[in-house]
Order: structure tokens, then sequence, then C-alpha cells
């Protein structure tokens, strides 16, 4: 099953999407703010759930978020539980979540999602997201 590329462009609310399904590589970056974070997370969630039935041999999930609001939290939550499911179908999977150094609101956003996973979930530290 052959699945197209999502492409889609950071706006001042969303984030910018690269979901590579052949490369196993998955993308968000910037801020998630949106009006509806349903609307914007739900084509996603189904995305990654559909790749879910014929992943590749290797997935991973890179996250690099300046800011995002609570309502966010929970749909990215939501997400990472997809990526979760994926791995425990015996398929390797990494979460990477990237964050600013001395951010410790992010760096705390992603230790608190690390420690609610049961997937291998790396938070890396950069000087510039």
């Amino acid at each position: 099953m052959s699945m197209e590329k999502i492409e889609t462009r950071e706006t001042s609310k969303t984030p910018s999407v690269l979901f590579d399904p052949e490369q196993g590589l998955f993308e968000i970056r910037g801020k998630s703010i949106p009006e509806n974070s349903n609307s914007f997370y739900t084509p996603l969630l189904l995305y990654v759930e559909k790749y879910g039935a014929s992943p590749a041999r290797r997935t991973v999930l890179s996250v690099r978020f300046e800011f995002f609001n609570t309502s966010s939290s929970h749909r990215i939550h939501a997400l990472f539980k997809r990526f979760e499911r994926i791995s425990q179908a015996d398929r390797e999977v990494l979460i990477k979540w990237y964050c600013e150094k001395g951010d410790v609101s992010m760096h705390d956003a992603g230790k608190d999602f690390r420690a609610i996973l049961q997937v291998p979930f790396e938070i890396i530290e950069v000087d510039e997201l």
C-alpha cells in the first residue's frame, strides 16, 4: 500500500508537517496553537493510523515545537500513542523531541510525554530550533 507524502507549511498558528511514509520519516515543527486542534490533528491521526497498517521497518518522528497550547497537547499525545502502537507491533520506532537549550517548559513537556509512553523517546537539546 503506497501512501502519499504529506507536506504542509507552517502558519502563525499551526506547525509544518512532513510525513514521508516511504522513508518512515515524520516531522512536525513550529507553533501549535490552532483555533481548533481537532480539525488540525485529526487528519494526521488518521494518516498515522493508516500508516501503522504497513509501516516502514524503522519509523522516526521528529518533533520541534516552539510552543503548543493545552488542546494541542492532548492531540500530540494521541499522535504519540499511534506511534507507540506501531512500536508494539514489533517495528522500530523512535520519537525525537527537540527543544532549545534552556527552554525548561519544553524540556519538561518532553519528559512528561516520555514518562507516559512505552516507546523509545529521546529528548535532544539544540542551540536553536
